[in-house]
């Protein structure tokens, strides 16, 4: 027996009461466009979830709060909408202001992942610090590409996320600005060649420069 009386009406599993559909938060991913639980149910549920995780219960402004504001629990600010970050919740803004949601998420990964690096690295690579360390010491703890030492940025296949090496600034970004692309890539060494004065062998031991280039060279005067 479906738990829909009609089209406005909705029982809620919790309490074990009919209640019209506004009584429901909208969810966009379940069939009937409504939320689980009644909104009294679901706050319940919320409030029995935080303290079980060893979070006090939330606190509300004792002022009223115009519109176009929104007020941060955390610095106790009411504040432009703007200052807040944007979610996909129905509400279309986090609880919290742009700095106090920055300072919770640098907390969390402390907590959680001794810091805000380990907490990049497991989330975009799925390697840790540890892992990167190994990798660049596979590669005799210089970039992968041009050698230089002591690189830190994590180079990955953008296609299969899966991570390739450690690279340096310069070379991480020219891979990227390349779209990770051997034919650019080899066009663009062909064009280098074709571009760039060259040391060119006339007789033994002697060298001529030359420019493939129309025109002069620009003036070194200033």
């Amino acid at each position: 027996m479906s738990d829909l009386s009609s089209e406005s009406d909705k029982t809620c599993p919790q309490c074990q009461r009919l209640l019209p559909a506004t009584e429901f938060h909208r969810n966009r991913r379940r069939a009937d466009g409504l939320a689980f639980y009644c909104k009294s149910c679901a706050v319940a549920r919320s409030e029995a979830s935080r303290r079980k995780r060893g979070i006090g219960p939330q606190r509300k402004t004792a002022v009223a709060v115009p519109g176009g504001m929104k007020w941060c629990p955390d610095c106790d600010q009411v504040k432009p909408l703007e200052d807040f970050p944007r979610t996909r919740k129905a509400s279309g803004r986090h609880s919290y202001c742009k700095p106090c949601h920055n300072a919770r998420g640098k907390e969390t990964a402390q907590r959680l992942y001794g810091g805000t690096r380990e907490y990049h690295l497991r989330r975009r690579y799925g390697i840790g610090e540890k892992e990167v360390q190994e990798l660049l010491a596979e590669q005799g703890g210089v970039c992968a590409v041009c050698g230089d030492p002591d690189p830190e940025h994590v180079d990955h296949d953008h296609r299969t996320g899966w991570v390739r090496g450690i690279l340096c600034f310069n070379c991480n970004g020219g891979l990227g600005q390349f779209r990770d692309s051997p034919t650019r890539l080899a066009r663009a060494i062909t064009y280098l060649r074709g571009t760039t004065w060259q040391r060119v062998l006339i007789h033994p031991g002697v060298y001529q420069m030359c420019s493939p280039t129309r025109g002069r060279p620009p003036s070194q005067r200033s």
